[in-house]
């Protein structure tokens, strides 16, 4: 995989056409690539110093530990997200990310953020865009939490990762590969297993969309977004910003 098809620059892509010197800073950022096994944290809630990522290949989920030791899902990451990076500039980690499957990543220390930024102010531009469109999405989960029904939240959720998804190439109106299991989908959505479970099997047995064998398949996409009333705006992705 080149630099010019990685997920990241494609990413970035819907946000600012870059320039030959701005692929060659992102090249560099990807050098220091690591593998994590599934299961296998990258990082700790509560680390300090530690690193952030960019993902390329594989999924990863972010949780927080309560204090009564129980997990809560606060969002899935996929290839071309950054992993950790408000960590790194509050220094300590609010949450933890684990491996969902086996990843490749690429370790970026904060000195590498700095330098790319001060050489490449649009690419910071652009990265700050990426993150902030990240925090859009959490809002948009908080308002799923409190004002969807389960079906039209999960609805929302496949759609919003369908999306996400067609950004880096992954992803079409058709469906998409998705390793998540209904437990994963129970504790990001505040659902039950058993609920999550009786809900994709009215969503399949509706004509809308089949979760089976790691595939997300739309058998009516119109259907579904009607369903979720889901409007992906403030993913913020149907052109570029930036020429």
């Amino acid at each position: 995989m080149t630099e010019e098809t990685s997920p990241l620059t494609r990413k970035l892509g819907a946000f600012v056409a870059l320039s030959g010197e701005e692929l060659a800073v992102l090249d560099r950022l990807h050098r220091r690539r690591k593998t994590f096994k599934a299961g296998q944290d990258l990082v700790h809630q509560g680390q300090s110093e530690q690193a952030a990522y960019i993902l390329a290949s594989g999924w990863v989920v972010s949780y927080k530990i309560q204090p009564d030791g129980s997990r809560q899902i606060v969002d899935f990451q996929i290839p071309g997200d950054f992993l950790g990076l408000r960590s790194v500039l509050l220094h300590t980690s609010d949450h933890g990310i684990e491996a969902i499957v086996d990843i490749e990543a690429a370790e970026v220390l904060v000195s590498d953020l700095l330098q790319a930024f001060a050489r490449t102010p649009r690419l910071a531009t652009a990265i700050l865009w990426a993150v902030s469109r990240d925090e859009a999405m959490v809002v948009e989960h908080l308002v799923g939490l409190g004002r969807r029904d389960a079906d039209a939240r999960m609805a929302h959720f496949l759609l919003e990762l369908g999306v996400r998804l067609s950004l880096v190439g992954l992803g079409t109106r058709q469906g998409y590969g998705c390793p998540l299991t209904q437990y994963h989908l129970a504790d990001a959505l505040g659902l039950s297993a058993v609920h999550v479970n009786r809900v994709l099997r009215k969503l399949r047995e509706d004509g809308l969309v089949t979760f089976r064998d790691g595939k997300v398949t739309f058998d009516d996409y119109k259907r579904l977004v009607a369903l979720a009333d889901f409007d992906p705006a403030y993913l913020d992705q149907s052109r570029p910003l930036l020429p």
